[in-house]
């Protein structure tokens, strides 16, 4: 009862990293192996056969804006949380292809090893690999009724010279990791957050006036400046069943604007992901996640404002 994991889609420019996760339990397939050494065929027809017979099947999405957001590292990390989390059936062990244990931040980190080429030795590995990049090649095939033009179905989002030159003709798209090297140059922003007319002196006393305010409201803090070496949040709170990931923004003067306009897509995107692998550590699974953002100023700090972020 071995809980195979594998991914696709580390390398390309566009389109989404997926995390495949596979319990075979008693299903016996013959012809599994790395899904790079089948043709798309044999792949298709696999994956119908481990739909129909394995005992639990997850996968993990993350999309080119969360990549841009949290780095491909951190990606990698929540895309496989999120596969795991949706297999119910029964498992004694967990197998990640490669050297690195993804799930090593949360609670089943330690039931994890981890196999170079596992996705070739492994079936239940083999398996994860194969819906996985079904699933991801079935997906970049409908992106070129969206953006026609950059042949999305023949390179699924690598950095072909075909796809190179679709960008410098078109453009780049949502579906485009604008982290990644070569498309950088594209990425418009970074000068915008360059350009926010902030402060960056983000006090302690700040944090601790907006713990305070929300204790009075009714909040119980859990943590304060929690981090991991992917993330961290300011304040991490429960009311009643629902949790609240906030992140405190000051400025000396409420004439500065309140700080919030900085809290970016981006940067949700990073809080997100901090949530979720708080979430994870801690096995909370059943409540509410929210994201909020303090706005404080003045000299002594002052909460101006406190918002659930969308």
């Amino acid at each position: 009862m071995i809980l195979g994991i594998d991914e696709v889609g580390r390398g390309p420019w566009a389109g989404p990293l997926v995390v495949g996760a596979v319990v075979l339990g008693d299903a016996e397939i013959d012809g599994l192996t790395d899904s790079k050494k089948l043709t798309k065929k044999k792949r298709d027809i696999l994956d119908v056969i481990i739909r129909k017979q394995a005992a639990g099947i997850g996968l993990g999405w993350v999309h080119a804006d969360e990549i841009d957001a949290i780095g491909l590292s951190a990606a990698l990390r929540i895309a496989t949380i999120r596969a795991v989390d949706q297999i119910t059936a029964t498992y004694h062990e967990i197998i990640i292809d490669g050297t690195i244990n993804f799930l090593q931040e949360t609670t089943k980190g330690q039931y994890v090893t981890t196999l170079p080429k596992a996705d070739l030795l492994i079936q239940s590995v083999s398996a994860a690999s194969i819906v996985a990049k079904v699933a991801r090649d079935a997906y970049m095939a409908e992106q070129d009724g969206v953006y026609p033009g950059y042949g999305f179905t023949s390179h699924v989002g690598y950095g072909t010279a075909a796809h190179r030159l679709a960008i410098e003709k078109l453009g780049v798209t949502p579906l485009h990791r604008l982290s990644f090297a070569p498309l950088v140059k594209y990425d418009t922003s970074a000068l915008i957050e360059k350009n926010v007319n902030t402060t960056k002196a983000i006090g302690d006393a700040a944090e601790v006036v907006a713990s305070q305010y929300l204790s009075d409201a009714g909040h119980e803090i859990l943590e304060r400046n929690w981090r991991t070496r992917f993330c961290e949040i300011d304040i991490i709170s429960i009311k009643g069943a629902a949790y609240y990931f906030t992140e405190v923004k000051y400025r000396k003067s409420a004439l500065q604007g309140s700080g919030l306009e900085v809290i970016t897509t981006k940067k949700q995107q990073q809080m997100k992901f901090a949530a979720e692998l708080f979430a994870a550590k801690h096995r909370i699974k059943g409540s509410d996640l929210y994201l909020g953002a303090v706005a404080a100023s003045g000299t002594p700090p002052k909460v101006a404002d406190f918002l659930v972020l969308e």
